[in-house]
């Protein structure tokens, strides 16, 4: 069968997982690629840790090594980072929301890259969105192309001609067109956590809950987590 998630490429990848549904169809899009995954996960003082758990369990399903890398921004400038923020409870698609961490994906690549680079990695996957997204500027396609040129320019690999490779499948696919994808690779969905808020069940107001919602309405499934 044809795959249409992209080219069937076998070598060792480092995924960015982060316990929600995106990133966890992209560990499974790397697993029907052929390669050998190695999760990476970040404690990075978020608001809550039921993803971090999600991430764990996801991995262990998945059959993958977990590496989870613990650091600190006390700078905060997020309502994901500070619990005096409110998250906000409405969907919006204008401007860069709260939640927004700063230069989150610049962190969390930069640390892959240097993971990948040290275990002979050729790839790193991420399920950033640019279509249903909550508006963060590091979700954007230049951003990732910008990131990449850079990879090029900063690793040994690169001068040797073995450049690692900046993936993210997701990026122009809607969150029905994900979770379609999803289904079909048997995601286990029921493991995911996307909402902002750390309680026993979604909240279901943030905008991470949200956009799942519209998704999985969209496809006609029940969302596993809802269940």
């Amino acid at each position: 069968m044809k795959n249409k998630l992209g080219p069937f490429f076998k070598d060792r990848a480092v995924v960015l997982l982060s316990g929600g549904l995106d990133s966890a169809t992209v560990l499974y899009i790397a697993k029907q690629q052929g390669h050998k995954v190695h999760c990476l996960v970040f404690d990075y003082g978020q608001r809550h840790r039921r993803e971090i758990l999600s991430a764990r369990a996801i991995a262990r399903k998945a059959g993958c090594p977990v590496t989870m890398l613990k650091i600190n921004l006390p700078w905060k400038g997020s309502s994901l980072l500070d619990k005096t923020l409110n998250v906000p409870e409405h969907l919006s698609l204008k401007g860069v929301p709260s939640t927004y961490v700063p230069a989150r994906n610049t962190i969390f690549l930069s640390f892959a890259l240097s993971f990948a680079e040290a275990i002979d990695a050729g790839v790193i996957f991420i399920g950033a969105n640019s279509i249903d997204y909550s508006g963060y500027p590091d979700c954007r396609p230049n951003y990732f192309k910008a990131f990449q040129q850079m990879a090029n320019l900063a690793t040994k690999k690169a001068t040797t001609r073995r450049k690692i490779r900046i993936c993210v499948p997701l990026l122009r696919m809607t969150k029905a067109q994900i979770i379609k994808a999803g289904l079909g690779l048997s995601v286990p969905y029921e493991l995911t956590w996307s909402c902002y808020k750390g309680r026993i069940n979604p909240c279901g107001c943030c905008d991470s809950c949200r956009i799942r919602a519209k998704g999985f309405k969209e496809v006609r499934e029940l969302d596993p987590l809802l269940l």
